[in-house]
């Protein structure tokens, strides 16, 4: 959790670049991330320094020569302002770019990195309030760079925007990753979901990690992304490195395209919330997926991109448009009977509209379900969340969580992991959560909208009899004519 006085301080960092000329958000967090790799090279390269003063022997794979010290950070922020713009945008940049790869997958995507801060008095600045910023712990590091990304307050290109972290973490307790699990996100953007996992798994597998494998395991293969924006894949590789995860598998393509075509059978875990925007050129399409679903509508593609991915037995939660749930053409039918009849369909959690607030207003849902080849759907949980936490309009204010209804997420949780119990078997189709046999979806047409199966509560109102409102009314207009009367007498 993010301290007071650590989000003041970043307040000032991001307000200085305001203020300096760079007004896009996604810039200014690129240009911070550039600075906090910087910072974080000298940081390592301190720590090897310290491993051989200590072993009395020769620095392992140093990353600055000796005729390189000056480009450390401890170094140039020492520096006034006019040496300390030269020494970065000429020298520190290209050898970023160069001697980096020895540090993790964020410097493998620093090739086209740009420097793009303006004037000296600004990068003295803001390196200055960047220093007085203790990042040695891990979870602070991990806070600090969370909330800048929350500052991106418009929607990206493309249908892409940033998913709340309640509704991530929300998806991930459900699935409970594990330290075998390799997990991927396919529209990775800023990696929130693989960081989210990756703290769930520290959380509740800390002794596990101490395992030599399996901490191999989690640091180069549990984590997978893909992503066709250079700038969200660096800020995605960022967000994982300060998160702990120093070498996941990103990849810098186009998840529908040909170049993806060779991902099978890949993954035991997917975690998603793919880009909705319309229709696509099919030729940009990987033709073995419009083979699957004809179809040039995103939405469609990425759920049987995400059916491919899967290993047999694998398990995935995304989220999807309201019209993936009950679209009436031939590919939204496809792709729910592909869901039902061949995979196991498990859950859907309808959402309300304004949890995607202020990005965009549409309407969605999150469906959970196994892979597994031969079908297996037998019934499906429904659960109608009313309450995120938060208001549903632009503002989202956060509301009290001591008053009742203002939450559903912890009923959501706990009432999924119960979904086989006998309680939650026998609830009735009027309460929020309730199951529903895979032969009246059939019968629905594969309808997949939680307003198809609910049932609604009437209750009885009893309405009087005409003559008896034909005499209320002449009553009423009797009293009103003798208050009348009465007010005339007074008035003389």
């Amino acid at each position: 959790m993010i301290t007071g006085d650590l989000r003041s301080k970043v307040d000032r960092v991001w307000e200085a670049f305001w203020t300096g000329g760079i007004a896009n958000p996604l810039t200014v967090i690129e240009q911070i991330t550039f600075l906090l790799f910087i910072r974080r090279l000298d940081e390592l390269h301190t720590a090897r320094e310290s491993q051989a003063h200590w072993t009395g022997r020769p620095i392992q794979n140093p990353i600055f020569g000796d005729d390189q010290q000056h480009l450390r950070w401890s170094r140039f922020k020492e520096t006034d302002a006019e040496a300390m713009y030269r020494v970065v945008g000429q020298e520190v940049f290209p050898f970023m770019k160069e001697a980096g790869g020895q540090v993790g997958a964020f410097a493998e995507r620093m090739k086209d990195a740009t420097f793009m801060i303006p004037t000296p008095n600004l990068l003295e600045r803001v390196v200055t309030m960047l220093s007085a910023i203790d990042m040695s712990d891990r979870d602070t590091k991990g806070d600090l760079y969370e909330y800048l990304l929350s500052k991106v307050a418009t929607a990206g290109t493309n249908g892409q925007f940033r998913t709340p972290r309640h509704i991530i973490r929300m998806m991930v307790d459900m699935t409970r990753p594990t330290p075998q699990d390799i997990i991927c996100d396919p529209s990775a953007g800023s990696a929130g979901f693989l960081v989210s996992a990756g703290e769930y798994v520290r959380e509740h597998y800390l002794e596990v990690l101490n395992d030599r494998a399996t901490a191999e395991h989690f640091q180069t293969q549990a984590f997978n992304g893909i992503e066709f924006d250079a700038t969200m894949i660096r800020i995605g590789a960022m967000n994982l490195l300060l998160h702990g995860i120093e070498n996941p598998q990103l990849h810098y393509r186009d998840a529908l395209s040909e170049a993806n075509a060779g991902i099978r059978e890949a993954y035991t875990l997917v975690l998603a919330n793919p880009p909705f925007k319309g229709s696509l050129d099919k030729d940009t399409v990987e033709k073995s997926l419009t083979r699957v679903v004809d179809t040039k509508k995103t939405e469609l593609l990425f759920l049987a991109l995400i059916l491919r991915a899967l290993k047999t037995g694998g398990r995935a939660a995304v989220i999807v448009p309201d019209g993936v749930l009950f679209g009436s053409s031939k590919a939204h039918v496809a792709v729910r009977k592909a869901l039902i009849d061949g995979q196991k369909l498990e859950g859907v959690v309808s959402m309300p509209s304004g949890v995607f607030k202020p990005y965009a207003g549409v309407s969605t849902a999150v469906l959970l379900f196994a892979k597994t080849n031969s079908g297996g759907t037998d019934q499906v949980w429904f659960y109608d969340m009313r309450a995120d936490g938060y208001s549903l309009d632009d503002k989202r204010t956060p509301l009290d969580p001591a008053k009742p209804f203002t939450n559903d997420i912890p009923d959501i949780i706990a009432r999924w992991h119960l979904r086989h119990d006998a309680g939650e078997q026998q609830r009735v189709r009027t309460e929020q959560s309730f199951v529903v046999p895979v032969a009246d979806i059939r019968a629905q047409g594969y309808d997949l909208s939680i307003n198809r199966y609910k049932e609604t509560v009437h209750a009885e109102v009893e309405y009087a009899a005409p003559h008896t409102i034909l005499a209320a009314i002449r009553t009423l207009d009797a009293e009103r004519q003798q208050t009348l009367q009465q007010l005339e007498g007074l008035l003389g």
